[in-house]
């Protein structure tokens, strides 16, 4: 008979009187000595940051838990409408819809930064690899990821503090500039501005503070679920999503009404 392999996990363990997160004890080390941004990076990296990973990684959170009414707030305050009872159902179908157009560009613009530059110590000529990332995502039909946004023209005001402070933390370096130069071989390529937008950003400073890219979407969904708390609150003391529904659906079939009305006739 095959023998079966332990079933093991380093996370975290409980006994009556302590609790072990990743080698730390969570009410003498973690509880009162950290904050919540530093836990999500010893979830993340299996160790707690040091005073410049910390700054940063909190930055990069702070940058994506808000952004307004968007469809992951809508799909949020909808299902609260049909299910008041159950704020966590609500969280959940706004995080459901983070996906490669939004929240979810952040990891694809790091794999694509790693992919293309595995090593960032490599001497290679940054603007040659530009032109080969541009010419490949040309190639197979798709947008660049990190790159454009349908409101911030012709800067996205996010993206110069965002790099501002990687450099102030020591984390500017060839994924940062490649990043840029992506930015303008594409528009170049486009014919149109294609600036750098958040997603972008951060999916670069990832690769510069060392992160894995597959963990990039993780950080938009603990950080998009503390925003999507608010949104639930503030639909609890003041709701739209009822009224979007209801004009939404006037709108949506005046016109199938209006003809059933002239048949009538």
């Amino acid at each position: 008979m095959k023998r079966r392999s332990a079933i093991r996990s380093d996370i975290a363990w409980s006994t009556p009187n302590r609790i072990g997160v990743l080698g730390y004890d969570l009410t003498r080390d973690l509880i009162g000595r950290i904050n919540l941004g530093d836990m999500g990076f010893l979830e993340v990296t299996g160790r707690l940051p040091n005073a410049r990973e910390s700054r940063m990684f909190n930055a990069i959170l702070v940058t994506l838990v808000e952004h307004g009414i968007v469809p992951s707030t809508l799909a949020t305050r909808l299902t609260y409408t049909g299910a008041p009872e159950a704020i966590q159902a609500a969280v959940a179908a706004g995080l459901l819809g983070l996906g490669s157009v939004f929240v979810g560009s952040t990891e694809g613009a790091a794999r694509m930064l790693v992919e293309a530059l595995p090593n960032p110590r490599a001497r290679v000529a940054l603007p040659e690899l530009a032109d080969r990332i541009v010419a490949a995502q040309r190639a197979a039909g798709r947008p660049v990821p990190g790159l454009g946004h349908p409101i911030h023209k012709p800067v996205d005001p996010r993206v110069p503090r965002l790099f501002a402070l990687a450099r102030a933390n020591r984390f500017g370096g060839p994924y940062i500039r490649l990043m840029q130069l992506v930015a303008r071989r594409a528009a170049k390529a486009h014919g149109r501005p294609l600036p750098i937008n958040a997603t972008g950003a951060i999916g670069a400073i990832c690769c510069e503070m060392g992160l894995p890219w597959q963990a990039c979407r993780g950080l938009g969904v603990m950080a998009r679920a503390v925003g999507l708390v608010g949104h639930v609150l503030e639909e609890s003391r003041r709701p739209l999503a009822r009224e979007l529904w209801h004009r939404t659906e006037d709108e949506a079939t005046a016109h199938a009404r209006g003809r059933l009305r002239r048949k009538k006739r």
